[in-house]
């Protein structure tokens, strides 16, 4: 195994667990990173694969709590709701995401410039939406309405175009329909569980055949990366958000896409 290889999956496994949860696009991140290191991956499946590093950092951070509710479920209506809520969620994301794979992966993936506008666009309507003030509604995670519920899966959906953010849409949305800020970063953490999952499952089933021993080492690292630094994110991340907003990630968005279309321009 080349050692420069792994070296570029360590860098960006250590991206992928500091973006992953920031409303910053941590995929958009990884595409731009990876083409100005040259790095290559089959089907560009390592940018989802060590997204299971982050998920185990979620497991990690909210088990306990997590588990209290699924223990629950068969006799607290209110568990059984937020299961339910998570579950709708997440089904605008398994239908389009399956109809949508291929030209996602061989379309979008493949057109950094689409990462450096998506990276702008979002970074301006998360400082529009963070400076606008509104009274919250809910201000618990796990007790949205259905609706609410349904309403913040499909802004997920926007998620899809490298670049836009899972967490950054889905924190959008659930603030414009009533969270506050701490609770809209919370229920992105648990609204990334399956969505996760599901994702990093389907691209393995559908690139499995393009897979060696020697991508299961540079997974490997960029996985174990990952999920060190996204533990250290969760436990740190809600605080923060209390207290600045999400303005700094905004300005953060529009200085990497500004700085990726200027690469871009220079390096090709």
């Amino acid at each position: 195994m080349d050692l420069a290889v792994l070296i570029k999956a360590l860098v960006l496994g250590l991206v992928e667990g500091l973006t992953e949860f920031l409303p910053v696009s941590s995929t958009g991140h990884l595409l731009l990173i990876g083409h100005f290191l040259g790095f290559q991956s089959p089907g560009n499946t390592f940018e989802v694969l060590i997204q299971l590093g982050a998920i185990l950092a979620i497991l990690t951070v909210y088990g306990e709590r997590l588990t209290r509710i699924a223990l629950a479920a068969p006799t607290d209506p209110n568990a059984r709701r937020f299961i339910a809520g998570v579950l709708i969620a997440f089904l605008p994301a398994v239908v389009i995401g399956v109809l949508a794979h291929d030209y996602i992966k061989e379309v979008l993936f493949e057109t950094p410039a689409v990462v450096c506008t998506t990276l702008i666009i979002g970074g301006v309507i998360l400082l529009v939406v963070d400076r606008m003030h509104f009274t919250p509604r809910y201000t618990d995670a796990t007790g949205y309405p259905l609706s609410t519920y349904l309403a913040i899966g499909f802004f997920q959906c926007l998620a899809m175009i490298p670049g836009t953010s899972r967490s950054g849409a889905t924190i959008v949305g659930a603030l414009l329909l009533g969270a506050d800020k701490r609770s809209a970063a919370e229920f992105s953490f648990f609204l990334a569980l399956p969505t996760m999952a599901g994702a990093f499952a389907y691209d393995l089933y559908k690139n499995r055949d393009l897979l060696s021993v020697d991508d299961a080492a540079v997974i490997g690292v960029g996985f174990v990366a990952s999920f060190v630094v996204a533990v250290i994110v969760v436990r740190r991340l809600l605080d923060f958000v209390s207290r600045h907003g999400y303005a700094p990630f905004a300005w953060w968005r529009i200085v990497v896409g500004t700085l990726g279309f200027a690469g871009l321009w220079l390096f090709g």
